[in-house]
């Protein structure tokens, strides 16, 4: 058996080298170990929400998958009804306009969309912009395609937003894509006024491709918005957006998602998704329509209940020292800490507490843990017990 093990491992494809273990994957592995070993785990690590995927989206999901009209294979690109509710929702929030036929393609949640745009437009060689840290899948995605990937470092000098000036002339010149992510996976961070006007510039005249990554624009604190980068001046010419019903209404298990803007980098994704899969099951399109056209009450009651978790976890690990800022958006606290694999580690091993170090999303995340606020309060609230017992 083992002979046969390691035949098979030398049969891998050489791209598989260059690929890293996948992070949370890895942190699911030893959160079992110590759930097998009796230990009560508290688990912050990977940002899964808790909450249940609102009730009036789970009935319309129950009520299409009787009906045997949605049991064929759906349409590659999303049924019609799904395109026009995702346009429609893209007007209602942020004033952008969407033509439903050209410039909405369904996705089987934003990863989807993110693990394919290279195999459209990066050639093996072709740099790849991608922010560090950032969501592994960028990066993953990239090295799929053969393509080279540059970090774009975040640092909280600059508010985790990369300078695109500090980016090496011969590297913008020859990328295809550059992805942005704001509000931003894993440091939380918002966009600042001008950002994406910029971004939109240095596409234009790098003729690059941007590819911005918006899952978390609706989990938002203190009375913000977040924008959607198709609002700025001349980005449906240079970008599309990634989009997920994930993280907004519960849905992960659910995978769906759409990208939206610019027709012809909608079609390049379109066509790589045609060769590889058959689209999203109609029932979870209808149900998604609900959730798009639906009350946004049940998104404003999950921003209420992060909201609190959120002050109980800050507020407690200011307490213990840590210096730690309280985000405005998205269910992630991102603090620094000296190691993030010796404080991840110790953690796990002395607290049964699951946090994700920073380093697993680039290089730039060396210096920080990830907390998601996918608990409830009453498990913060314990987790920061245990914590107040190690010597920190």
């Amino acid at each position: 058996m083992h002979e046969e093990n390691a035949l098979y491992d030398n049969m891998y494809a050489e791209r598989m080298g260059a690929l890293p273990p996948y992070l949370f994957a890895r942190i699911d592995e030893m959160k079992a170990k110590k759930i097998k070993a009796g230990v009560d785990v508290i688990d912050l690590g990977v940002g899964d929400p808790d909450l249940p995927t609102p009730s009036h989206v789970v009935d319309e999901l129950c009520r299409a998958a009787r009906d045997p009209a949605h049991h064929h294979y759906p349409s590659y690109a999303g049924m019609p009804e799904f395109r026009i509710a995702v346009a429609r929702w893209y007007m209602r929030r942020f004033g952008v306009e969407l033509d439903p036929s050209t410039q909405v393609l369904a996705l089987m949640g934003s990863k989807d969309g993110i693990a394919h745009i290279p195999e459209a437009f990066v050639n093996p060689g072709d740099f790849v912009l991608a922010p560090s840290p950032g969501y592994p899948v960028y990066r993953t995605s990239t090295l799929f395609a053969e393509g080279r990937v540059h970090e774009m470092p975040l640092t909280a000098e600059n508010h985790f937003i990369p300078v695109l000036d500090d980016i090496p002339r011969k590297v913008a010149d020859s990328a295809r894509i550059m992805f942005l992510n704001y509000p931003n996976n894993p440091t939380s961070a918002v966009t600042r006024e001008g950002f994406f006007k910029e971004a939109v510039e240095f596409a234009r005249e790098h003729d690059l491709i941007i590819v911005h990554d918006n899952a978390y624009s609706e989990i938002a604190y203190d009375g913000y918005k977040a924008p959607s980068f198709l609002e700025t001046e001349g980005a449906m010419d240079v970008a599309i957006e990634m989009h997920s019903l994930s993280k907004t209404y519960n849905m992960t298990g659910w995978r769906i998602g759409m990208a939206v803007g610019n027709g012809t980098i909608l079609s390049g994704l379109g066509r790589v998704k045609t060769n590889v899969d058959s689209g999203v099951f109609d029932a979870v399109q209808r149900a998604g329509i609900s959730a798009l056209s639906g009350s946004d009450d049940c998104v404003r009651e999950a921003c209420r209940i992060y909201q609190e978790r959120r002050d109980v976890l800050v507020g407690g690990l200011r307490k213990l020292g840590f210096l730690v800022d309280a985000p405005k958006a998205t269910f992630y606290v991102w603090m620094p800490v000296e190691d993030c694999m010796a404080f991840t580690t110790r953690m796990l091993d002395e607290a049964g507490i699951v946090v994700t170090p920073g380093i697993g999303f680039g290089s730039g995340g060396a210096g920080y843990v990830r907390f998601a606020l996918t608990r409830s309060t009453g498990r913060i609230q314990e987790a920061l017990g245990r914590m107040e017992g190690m010597d920190l």
